[in-house]
């Protein structure tokens, strides 16, 4: 398994489940809110806006949530405090981690997350300590049955796409980061809204980690991704599946 991939699709993670929702689903409403008020608050006219709305649908988040999150931002000083920063560190065995967070208080933030590098065999480094050693991009992501192969293929080339992969588990799309709102955009006029439409870090290496290196590594960026302030947190380390079923059964 890959280190590019969100934690959501860590497959080890267990217990406390609607602890996690909970703050996934503040998570979604921050950067709903974040993203109204930097732009129109109508998703239509707003294509971080749109972006947010649809990964609040994909983690099943209520309509009327959403909407109270949009209508809410429209409203005097609301997400006027949250600053986007980006933290990059490395964690156990030299997993290089770029950390994405909207925070009202740096400081507060800064230090909850270099207490967890530090007590996770990790540290905190500078601006672009780590960036270096990604690409990046943008991903927009398709369920198999919205389009076959081909057609979302040639549909994305035509768009201005980099890279289309298909496969059982859907269609990924990937962009340089000034194409992905057009392309997104020419995608969902044929095959309709995506599943998910961001910016992500891919690693242009990866560190292989045994079964007791990527438990280390996993408790850190478990702790990472329960932040509040967390939005998205990508690493540059590859577990075999082999591991990976191991730690899932465990």
């Amino acid at each position: 398994m890959a280190g590019h991939s969100q934690f959501k699709n860590i497959l080890h993670r267990k217990g406390a489940q609607a602890a996690r929702r909970a703050r996934k689903f503040a998570t979604l409403i921050r950067e709903i809110t974040v993203s109204a008020r930097q732009g129109l608050p109508e998703p239509a006219h707003n294509p971080r806006l749109r972006a947010a709305c649809a990964a609040a649908r994909e983690e099943n988040m209520p309509r009327d949530t959403i909407e109270r999150a949009i209508k809410k931002a429209a409203g005097p000083g609301a997400g006027d405090d949250f600053a986007e920063v980006r933290y990059e560190g490395y964690g156990p065995n030299g997993v290089a981690i770029i950390i994405e967070a909207l925070t009202d208080n740096r400081n507060r933030t800064a230090s909850e997350l270099r207490s967890a590098f530090s007590k996770y065999g990790g540290a905190l480094g500078e601006p672009n300590s780590v960036a270096f050693m990604f690409e990046r991009l943008g991903v927009i992501r398709y369920a198999a049955d919205a389009a076959d192969a081909d057609a979302m293929f040639e549909a994305a080339l035509e768009a201005g796409a980099a890279n289309v992969e298909s496969g059982a588990a859907g269609h990924e799309v990937t962009t340089d980061v000034a194409s992905l709102h057009a392309v997104r955009d020419a995608l969902e006029a044929r095959f309709g809204a995506p599943a998910e439409a961001r910016f992500d870090w891919r690693p242009a290496t990866t560190v292989p980690l045994d079964e007791e290196q990527a438990q280390s590594v996993l408790k850190l960026l478990d702790v990472l991704d329960e932040s509040d302030d967390v939005q998205n947190v990508f690493a540059n380390y590859e577990i075999p599946e082999a591991v990976m079923e191991r730690l899932s059964a465990a």
